[in-house]
């Protein structure tokens, strides 16, 4: 395959990439946190950006709390033990309710609800659902971590006679790994968001650090979304 060929196809993921909704919100969710950063809670420029992003990814998000309703009315798979079957669900009633909370949110700071002190307290019950869908989230892939963790030592005592890194099996297991690492990394920083968000800790969590978490975990979203490159070799 040539160059061209190549690049082509690369473009083709791009676009592919950027028509899926979810990758624009993350995106935008990237230059809002990245914003916040820049502004440290102060006026100007870059807390205008804040403000505005934030508000116009709640569009993006319209009716998206219909997709964690799914999994949590969906059985879980068999042989996963009961706590995990908990925490799952768990995160998904959580990040449901924040979800549709955030509508409401939504709906307050764009005039078309005019109830101000309601909308503001219904915005930081949304976070705490966020912040505990998140912790959650951070239980979870620590038991999945450990539980790859005890299947990869089996199956290196299996394979000792073997390479095991030409076990297709084994490599799997590496790369559900990998990704409950991230996952887990994505979903504590997340909680540290929340908390800045929530102004739980202002002193320690200030606007400069919860732009900086976020801006982190929106990059590790990003990533989470890419499409599989193409395996051609360029000639």
């Amino acid at each position: 395959m040539s160059t061209l060929d190549v690049t082509r196809a690369e473009l083709e993921l791009l676009v592919l990439y950027l028509n899926k909704a979810e990758a624009r919100d993350k995106i935008c969710r990237a230059i809002q946190y990245g914003s916040k950063f820049l502004s440290n809670g102060e006026p100007g420029t870059a807390q205008n950006v804040d403000k505005s992003t934030t508000l116009a990814r709640k569009v993006f998000r319209l009716l998206k709390f219909v997709n964690d309703l799914h999994p949590l009315i969906s059985p879980a798979p068999q042989g996963t033990p009961l706590p995990l079957i908990l925490l799952g669900k768990s995160k998904n009633a959580l990040l449901s309710t924040f979800l549709l909370l955030d509508q409401v949110v939504w709906a307050g700071r764009s005039g078309i609800y005019k109830n101000k002190e309601r909308t503001e307290l219904i915005g930081r019950i949304s976070l705490f659902c966020w912040m505990g869908s998140s912790a959650c989230s951070t239980l979870v892939e620590l038991a999945e971590l450990v539980r790859l963790s005890g299947a990869k030592k089996k199956l290196e005592k299996d394979l000792k006679q073997t390479d095991k890194y030409q076990n297709e099996q084994y490599l799997r297991k590496i790369k559900q790994s990998n990704d409950s690492l991230l996952a887990l990394v994505k979903a504590s920083m997340d909680i540290v968001v929340a908390i800045g968000l929530l102004q739980l800790t202002p002193r320690k969590v200030t606007p400069r650090v919860t732009g900086a978490f976020g801006f982190i975990t929106s990059l590790i979203s990003c990533y989470q979304l890419l499409p599989s490159s193409p395996k051609a070799k360029v000639q």
